[in-house]
């Protein structure tokens, strides 16, 4: 099998609310997201267009979390950005905005984003980096 990884950044801020010290508070990162997909090669000997790939799972990332605040379902501080007209994306399933859950998140979506574009794609990875040190990997064998 072979595969194929695009690499995205995007600028959010957060706060992991049941965190025991600093990160309960509001701050910022520059996240950079690494999709990775297998599949079988196409006509151009490819798993999958890199630019497909920025177009749909980058888009995505840029509509609904660049540039705005991931917040915990119940994070008070998401309505507070929120009736500033600012952008706030709430993490689905009473999921706390870290990144091992964006990870999960980011594949999720990626995998339904990409199901379209050709017959037996499959997201296999998503690295989230926090920071340069700092990342968590979703992998789909569990």
């Amino acid at each position: 099998m072979i595969f194929a990884t695009r690499r995205m950044g995007i600028d959010a801020g957060h706060r992991v609310t049941r965190h025991e010290s600093k990160c309960q508070n509001v701050h910022g990162h520059r996240y950079e997201v690494e999709v990775t997909v297998a599949g079988d090669l196409d006509h151009a000997g490819r798993v999958v267009d890199f630019g497909v790939v920025k177009q749909l799972v980058g888009g995505w990332l840029d509509d609904a979390l660049d540039h705005g605040y991931i917040a915990a379902p119940w994070d008070d501080m998401a309505q507070v950005i929120r009736s500033q007209g600012l952008k706030v994306y709430v993490m689905p399933d009473g999921m706390e905005p870290t990144a091992e859950n964006l990870a999960a998140l980011v594949a999720e979506r990626a995998q339904e984003l990409l199901n379209g574009v050709q017959s037996g794609l499959k997201v296999t990875m998503v690295r989230v980096y926090e920071t340069p040190n700092c990342w968590a990997d979703w992998n789909s064998s569990g």
